[in-house]
């Protein structure tokens, strides 16, 4: 149970592992336990999705600017949102290993997407420097259940996806709209993180990288900053994180956790001396839940973020070259997101399908995100980035780790845009390979 906590992080294994933390040195003195230990030292699991969309918009890069010259366009979508390997290892007397490898949209992170600040041209995105994304790569030294140290590339847990992303942690079949469109994620870094469990707490604060302020945009806000289009990542600002989860209700998790770090100078190009007071501070409170009884399973999030000294980051990024990795976009000084999702799982009231562990639950989601909630009087907002999404579906769970997903959501924009409907299909998967 060790390593199912550590593997699986951030995820709802945090609450059936954590208790187990430190427990493994005492069994270590009893041969017999000795040897059950060696047998589940190694661990492999992970996660994956398959994803078909039949989006009834068009996906032309001119879609916002000229709405009515493209209202009647639709497209279609294969996709392999996330594939996730999961290694760890318990190396005893509380040191632990854990790595995550993650093959996104098929494996490798240079694509070819069509430009909107360049007349819809075609060009090469290099979203991170390497063809697979390490996600994680951490030493862990636990101490007790309250005090335990990880070092190395750690998740980010600031909000309910990046601290709760495997595909049977939500309903929908994409992750969560508005955390996916503002934030990094999965959000993860370089850095330490000090974690523990007491009682009904759990806390983790963190010592990271910062987010770099030259790959911030108009639709995702700071959502490309923890990428590094290099073969390292950049820190010459840091920055800390902080997650508290409260389990004193049965059934309900209340947890908050937030973000404060500069990202102005945290770029590979240093800016001239008249820049010296621009910080470009990113704050951000986040606050979510999940509730887990009497067949009912509810999950919610609020998440609000405050940019410092986004005009002039707007400005320096449109003035930087054409080889800049920067989108040259300008960027919200605030931006926001809110969502909801409630479903009831029917098979809990067929006998002999809840006790073959099946569930179908029928759910709905509501959203809400502006990544321009809020903007300096230099910068334009583009009211296509705020919108309201509603979706309904279903998931179907044949056994405990693998789901089968279907939905259908439509994106209300304001009214000189059109809405955007959406049916998808989805398989995903989330377990253990062996103990």
């Amino acid at each position: 149970m060790v390593l199912l906590g550590a593997l699986f992080g951030l995820g709802t294994a945090w609450a059936e592992g954590l208790g187990e933390v430190g427990k493994a040195d005492a069994a270590a003195h009893n041969d017999t336990e000795k040897k059950e230990t060696k047998k589940s030292r190694f661990t492999i699991g992970g996660y994956g999705e398959a994803v078909y969309s039949r989006n009834f918009y068009s996906d032309s890069y001119l879609r916002y600017t000229s709405a009515d010259a493209h209202k009647d366009e639709k497209h279609s979508r294969f996709d392999l949102p996330h594939v996730v390997l999961m290694l760890g290892y318990d190396f005893g007397k509380g040191w632990s290993f854990g790595t995550e490898i993650e093959f996104e949209h098929g494996g490798t992170e240079s694509a070819i997407e069509i430009e909107e600040e360049e007349g819809g041209e075609y060009e090469s995105e290099i979203e991170r420097g390497g063809e697979v994304a390490l996600e994680q790569f951490w030493i862990q030294k636990s101490f007790c259940p309250q005090f335990n140290i990880r070092l190395g590339h750690i998740i980010v847990p600031v909000g309910a996806t990046n601290a709760h992303h495997l595909p049977t942690e939500f309903f929908g079949v994409y992750r969560p709209e508005g955390e996916n469109t503002i934030f990094p994620c999965t959000w993860h870094e370089t850095g330490v993180s000090l974690w523990g469990q007491t009682g009904d707490w759990r806390y983790e604060a963190l010592l990271i990288a910062g987010l770099d302020s030259e790959r911030f945009g108009r639709k995702g806000w700071i959502h490309d900053g923890s990428a590094s289009p290099y073969e390292f990542k950049i820190a010459n600002s840091l920055a800390g994180a902080f997650r508290i989860d409260n389990y004193s209700i049965k059934g309900l998790r209340l947890s908050v956790s937030g973000y404060a770090g500069n990202s102005f100078h945290n770029t590979l190009k240093t800016p001239s001396s008249s820049y010296d007071n621009v910080k470009g501070t990113v704050l951000i409170g986040a606050f979510d839940f999940h509730f887990d009884r009497w067949n009912w399973v509810a999950r919610g999030n609020f998440d609000y973020g405050h940019l410092s000294d986004s005009d002039v980051i707007t400005a320096y990024n449109m003035d930087g070259t054409n080889t800049s990795p920067s989108p040259k976009q300008s960027v919200g000084s605030a931006a926001l997101a809110a969502g909801i999702e409630v479903g009831y799982n029917i098979f809990s009231q067929i006998n002999k399908l809840h006790q073959q562990g099946q569930k179908f639950y029928l759910f709905g989601r509501y959203d809400y995100y502006d990544s321009m909630y809020d903007t300096a009087p230099s910068i334009v907002d583009f009211q296509y980035c705020g919108r309201h999404r509603v979706a309904v579906g279903v998931n179907y769970y044949p056994i405990k780790d693998i789901v089968l997903k279907g939905e259908y959501s439509i994106g209300l924009l304001k009214s000189r845009y059109n809405n955007e409907p959406s049916l998808s299909f989805g398989v995903a998967y989330a377990g253990l390979f062996n103990m």
